[in-house]
């Protein structure tokens, strides 16, 4: 009779501090391109989208050289909204409709730079961990799984 194979244990997947930075970094690049400020800012800065005068032709539009200087506009030019240039937590609770329009036009305009941005963050931390892997793992190995455990690593 065939021997059976005995099931492997899983091991709990470690919590990597190396990983958790390259996410912080793509989240950091993504807000910078569509609020305007960094996930720091997105989630502590108030609220200051003001209404500047009211549009009588209802018809607006986005406009601005820099995505972060974009003033939501109405047809003929004049600002109608205040405190478009960054956007927060606080903004897109308050008035919804103007910090989405402007997230979507900062997300339009920044996409290629996001794009160029990620690629390089990817490319950089994977290189990186290819070539600092014997040092990462001696602290691992000497530092981090003595006083943290296996749950944590660098």
């Amino acid at each position: 009779m065939a021997r059976k194979k005995q099931t492997r244990r899983r091991r709990t997947p470690a919590f990597s501090v190396l990983n958790a930075l390259e996410s912080l970094t793509y989240a950091e690049i993504l807000t910078r391109g569509t609020t305007g400020s960094g996930v720091w800012g997105f989630f502590t800065g108030k609220g200051d989208i003001s209404e500047i005068q009211s549009s009588a032709s209802g018809s607006r539009q986005l406009a601005g050289t820099q995505p972060w200087l974009a003033e939501l506009t109405d047809s003929e030019g004049m600002d109608i909204y205040n405190g478009t240039g960054q956007i927060s937590l606080g903004d897109l609770m308050s008035d919804p409709s103007v910090a989405i329009a402007v997230m979507t036009q900062n997300f339009a305009g920044n996409i290629i730079p996001m794009a160029g941005a990620m690629f390089g963050t990817h490319l950089t931390f994977t290189v990186g961990k290819r070539i600092l892997r014997k040092p990462i793992n001696k602290i691992n190995r000497t530092l981090v799984y003595p006083l943290l455990g296996k749950s944590v690593r660098v």
